[in-house]
C-alpha cells in the first residue's frame, strides 16, 4: 500500500512539471546605446557636458584640437579662389590691352613684309641688270618668306584673342573648380567631426578619455545611452514565439514599483538565441529563448537603465 501512495505520487509529480510552463520573460531595462568615434588622432580641448547629464541632439560632447584642420580648410578655400579665377578668366577672354598689342604686332607684320618685298623686287631688278650676286636675291628671298611667317603669325595670335577660349579649356577649368569645391567640403567635413555631438536625445553614460588625452582614430570618446524611454530586454520561452508579435502590448514589472507597465514590442528575434542541433525532442525544444524588446511609454522616462524587469506572457496558450 505505501508502495502504491509513492508511485501515485510520484506520478502527480511529473505531470505538474510537465504543465509547469513559465508565464514571465526575465531581462533588464536597457536603452540604444551610441558610441560616438573619433575620426582623427588629436588632443581633447573640451568636455563641455559631465557624465550621467541628459543630453539632446546637437549637443556638444567632446571638442578636439582643430588647429591643424583649420589651416587645412583655409588652404581648400584659397585653391578655390585661384580655380573660380582662372574660369572667371576663360570665360571673359583676353584683355583690351592684350588685343591692342596683338593688332599693333600684326601691324607691325604687315609693315616689315611690304618693306621686304620690295627689297626683293629691288633686288630682282639688280640681278636682272647684272648688279648683284644672286646670294644678294637668295637673302631677300628668305627675308620675305621671314616676314610673311611672322604676319600669319601675328594675325593666327589677334584671332586667338578675339575668338574667346576654346569649349575644352572652359570645360577643364570648371573641372577644376570642381575637384577643389569638394576638396573644400571634404576638409570641411572634417573640421565639424572634430566636435562631436549627440545624434539622438538621451543620458552621456561615459567619457573614456579624459581632460589633454590624445584619442586614436576610432576609438569611442562619448558613449550615450539614447532614447527618452528604455526598453526591456527579455528572453521569450520557445512555446510562446509564435504567440507574441511586433506591436503587441505586454505587461512590465519591474523592480521597485508596485504596478507594472504596459509596453509594446518593438522587435522580436527569428532565431533562437543558439543554434540548435536538428534531432531535438519536445522537451528540449521549450528551452529555447528568443530574444526581444519592449518599449515603455514616455511615462517611464526617469527609470534607470540595468533595472531587473519581467514581462508577463499571454495567458491560456498551452490550453488551446
Amino acid at each position: 500500500m505505501k508502495l502504491a501512495f509513492i508511485l501515485c505520487s510520484f506520478c502527480l509529480l511529473l505531470s505538474a512539471c510537465d504543465n509547469d510552463k513559465p508565464d514571465v520573460a526575465l531581462g533588464t531595462l536597457e536603452r540604444d546605446r551610441i558610441a560616438h568615434t573619433a575620426t582623427a588622432s588629436e588632443v581633447i580641448t573640451a568636455l563641455p557636458v559631465q557624465s550621467g547629464s541628459q543630453v539632446s541632439q546637437g549637443t556638444v560632447l567632446v571638442q578636439l584640437d582643430n588647429t591643424l584642420q583649420k589651416s587645412l580648410v583655409a588652404k581648400a578655400k584659397a585653391q578655390l579662389q585661384q580655380a573660380e579665377a582662372n574660369l572667371e578668366k576663360v570665360h571673359n577672354g583676353a584683355r583690351s590691352e592684350e588685343v591692342a598689342a596683338a593688332k599693333a604686332e600684326v601691324s607691325g607684320a604687315q609693315a616689315y613684309v611690304i618693306k621686304s618685298k620690295a627689297n626683293y623686287q629691288r633686288a630682282k631688278t639688280l640681278i636682272m641688270k647684272e648688279l648683284a650676286s644672286q646670294a644678294t636675291l637668295d637673302s631677300a628671298l628668305a627675308t620675305r618668306d621671314e616676314s610673311l611667317a611672322k604676319l600669319n603669325s601675328a594675325k593666327e595670335k589677334l584671332s586667338q584673342l578675339t575668338n574667346g577660349a576654346r569649349l575644352e579649356d572652359i570645360a577643364i577649368a570648371e573641372a577644376v573648380v570642381a575637384t577643389n569645391l569638394a576638396q573644400l567640403h571634404n576638409e570641411e567635413k572634417k573640421l565639424s567631426d572634430l566636435t562631436i555631438v549627440a545624434k539622438r536625445d538621451g543620458i552621456l553614460d561615459n567619457l573614456p578619455w579624459n581632460l589633454g588625452e590624445r584619442v586614436t582614430a576610432g576609438s569611442p570618446v562619448a558613449i550615450v545611452l539614447a532614447g527618452a524611454a528604455p526598453f526591456a530586454r527579455v528572453y521569450i520561452p520557445e512555446p510562446y514565439r509564435v504567440h507574441i508579435k511586433v506591436g503587441q502590448l505586454l505587461q512590465v514589472s519591474i523592480d521597485g514599483i508596485a504596478k507594472p507597465i504596459q509596453g509594446k514590442v518593438r522587435w522580436i528575434a527569428n532565431e533562437p538565441a543558439f543554434t540548435p542541433y536538428y534531432a531535438l525532442n519536445q522537451q528540449e525544444r521549450a528551452r529555447f529563448m528568443y530574444l526581444a524588446e519592449v518599449l515603455l511609454p514616455q511615462s517611464s522616462a526617469n527609470l534607470p537603465s540595468g533595472v531587473p524587469a519581467q514581462v508577463t506572457l499571454p495567458q491560456g496558450v498551452f490550453n488551446e
